[in-house]
């Protein structure tokens, strides 16, 4: 089968490869519509997770079974599915302790394009399908659908992680596809203020559309000193952070009330350390929590977005800017990401 993969770092390519063997949990799907991801970028260009060789790339699909394992009770061949972009394996003790996404080890229950060829295949292989897959519904466009896959759930466990409640403050720095569902999910999740941190005009627009009561640009100054003075001094409750660098999380603490919460989802791609500010931490005691975490992945967590967009509470489509049609398609789609013009926010392309 064909494949579009990372080749090495910096390098991306076509190559052929064996179909993947179903084993008896599992199941072969080929892709209906998929999407590239800021991750794929950082992986081939950064190579934040090391150096990956004829790796089929990409993490985002919705697609057809084509095939399903002896086992699998609930799918058959021809159904349509969501398929999330982790993919745990449910018995082992990770699992079990509440952390799938970290099966078999820290981010391992990150599959695809980590370890094990991605989604940007003529066909590709899911691990327990019972568990891994999701119908998805008839009335939910494929190329909407696909942001189910990653940004949809990244997006909303920033909001978990930060543990918004009614009424709460809320900052969300970077509002990037993953950034913009989270505002969509601090405002789901009853956020009173929310202040959105872009500049890219269309990006800006969606953020008031999810929203966002106040938009912080970046250019605009400090966006700190911005947050300060829109608050009169006092800060704000949560703070998710979907974007920028290493060094945002010093902004974020500086920004954050004692007793306050940071939630982080943003993927560090480059560099050793994160630096916290010792004084504006309280010196270690100003009870401001950090907490970053991989998205939970699973069948049920598809369930539960898909009815989200089936009840009109959510709308992922609106961040689609680029559509293509055609697998060849999919290096074009993969190249946006990475010059990232400023009308962009998110390609699909429809196989």
């Amino acid at each position: 089968m064909k494949g579009f993969a990372m080749l090495g770092i910096g390098r991306v390519g076509w190559i052929e490869k064996e179909k993947p063997v179903c084993g008896p949990l599992d199941a072969l799907v080929e892709p209906i519509a998929v999407s590239p991801c800021t991750s794929d970028i950082h992986t081939v260009w950064e190579g934040a997770i090391g150096d990956r060789h004829d790796m089929i790339l990409g993490h985002e699909a919705v697609g057809r079974v084509v095939e399903v394992g002896s086992l699998v009770k609930d799918f058959k061949p021809g159904d349509r599915v969501i398929v999330p972009a982790i993919t745990p394996d449910w018995a082992s003790l990770q699992a079990q302790g509440g952390y799938s996404m970290h099966s078999g080890g820290m981010l391992a229950g990150w599959k695809f394009s980590n370890f094990k060829d991605g989604v940007f295949g003529e066909l590709f292989h899911v691990n327990e399908a019972d568990g891994n897959l999701a119908l998805l519904p008839d009335s939910l466009d494929p190329a909407a659908a696909v942001m189910l896959s990653d940004m949809v759930p990244t997006g909303l466990h920033g909001v978990e992680l930060a543990d918004v409640q009614f009424g709460d403050t809320v900052c969300v720095i970077g509002i990037g596809p993953v950034g913009l569902m989270s505002v969509a999910g601090a405002a789901i999740r009853g956020a009173s203020r929310l202040f959105a941190v872009g500049s890219r005009p269309n990006c800006v627009e969606l953020a008031k559309e999810y929203g966002a009561t106040d938009i912080i640009n970046y250019r605009d100054g400090d966006i700190v000193k911005q947050v300060m003075e829109l608050t009169k001094g006092q800060g704000v409750d949560r703070v998710v952070i979907a974007g920028g660098d290493n060094d945002t999380f010093a902004q974020a603490i500086d920004m954050l009330k004692p007793g306050g919460r940071i939630g982080n989802v943003n993927y560090l791609g480059s560099g050793d350390f994160v630096k916290i500010p010792r004084v504006e931490w309280g010196c270690g005691m100003g009870h401001k929590t950090i907490a970053g975490g991989l998205m939970p992945g699973g069948r049920l967590r598809m369930e539960k977005l898909a009815s989200l967009m089936e009840t009109g509470r959510l709308d992922p489509g609106k961040m689609l800017t680029h559509r293509f049609e055609g697998f060849e398609n999919m290096e074009k789609a993969l190249m946006l990401m990475k010059d990232k013009p400023k009308d962009l926010i998110k390609p699909v392309v429809i196989i």
